[in-house]
């Protein structure tokens, strides 16, 4: 059955559970409260990267010769970001392939600022180690977890068309990570596809099996977005915000042992976790060109194909707004 994920009237995204949820984080101020001359640059970020540029201040050392302050809020996928950002109470964010899509779908001003490599081993699908699905074909008919909306769901589609099935012969169950690792470990589920570091985590405390990570499938890159009316009004911050990421990233490559403790005390995840993360992802932050568009826009056509998003997208209308 084809699910559909934003109905036009969803032009006002939020539910009212979610806008619950941003009151509670504090997210619900306007978007520029603060003053034009003096702006406050409000993160929001998953876990990763942007958590040890968090713990480590460099971001607002960079940011204090020009007044800027940074406020940080952690969230667990990428959709609900999107939806912070579309209600004007996050500027700045990392995301996964597929969520800017859903994003622009349902009108949100949203604008790429920048992306990663690809990293197609950073996410897969993964089933308990005794389990009798042995291949992506014997995933026909069954139930599957996965966060809707987020990189994974397009690369569950991508996977199956690959292997010969249609998106609607699995049975999709919509779960945010904490809720889908709870249906798995507990058998309500036959498979879960998911992103690193919760993906190395179930590897190594669940018993899973890796039925097929995205090598070969997708790209899965990370893309780090703003709304157009911040990156109009300040670029030198979004190019300040992106320069630190790639020099996290930098780091990262040429110390990998180091940087598996300091994320697991980041995180408060075990080191053998990070360490199992920061041993497969790709390395390097890149400005968004045309042919990285060129990649979502095959993503944003797979779902109006699929009836996931309401109406065709043109990826030009979120391009950087210095695009060359």
């Amino acid at each position: 059955m084809t699910h559909h994920l934003f109905e036009t009237s969803r032009r006002r995204v939020l539910a009212s559970g979610l806008a619950a949820g941003l009151a509670a984080a504090g997210l619900t101020q306007p978007a520029w409260a603060q003053s034009p001359a003096a702006p406050v640059l409000r993160v929001g970020h998953q876990k990763g990267w942007l958590s040890l540029i968090k713990a480590r201040g460099t971001l607002e050392k960079r940011l204090a010769p020009l007044g800027v302050k940074v406020t940080w809020t952690e969230f667990n996928a990428g959709p609900v970001q999107l939806e912070a950002l579309n209600v004007g109470s996050i500027d700045f964010g990392d995301v996964g392939e597929a969520p800017p899509i859903f994003a622009q779908a349902a009108g949100a001003p949203l604008v790429y600022a920048g992306s990663s490599v690809p990293r197609p081993a950073v996410e897969a699908v993964v089933v308990p180690k005794d389990s009798l699905i042995r291949s992506v074909a014997d995933l026909k008919g069954k139930r599957v977890a996965y966060n809707k909306g987020s990189n994974v769901h397009y690369f569950l589609v991508k996977l199956l068309e690959k292997h010969g099935l249609k998106y609607s012969d699995v049975q999709s169950v919509f779960l945010p990570p904490p809720d889908a690792r709870a249906a798995f470990e507990r058998g309500a589920v036959d498979a879960w596809v998911i992103w690193d570091p919760f993906l190395a985590s179930a590897e190594k405390t669940l018993g899973t099996r890796i039925l097929a990570n995205a090598q070969g499938v997708v790209n899965n890159r990370a893309y780090y977005f703003t709304s157009r009316d911040f990156a109009t009004r300040h670029p030198e911050v979004l190019r300040i915000a992106v320069d630190e990421i790639n020099a996290i990233e930098t780091w990262i490559s040429k110390n990998k042992a180091e940087a598996a403790t300091e994320l697991a005390q980041v995180l408060g995840l075990d080191r053998s976790i990070t360490e199992l993360f920061i041993g497969r992802v790709g390395y390097g932050t890149t400005v968004v060109t045309r042919e990285i568009l060129a990649e979502q826009q095959a993503i944003a056509d797979t779902f109006f194909d699929l009836k996931l998003i309401p109406k065709k997208l043109n990826l030009l209308h979120a391009a950087p707004v210095d695009l060359k």
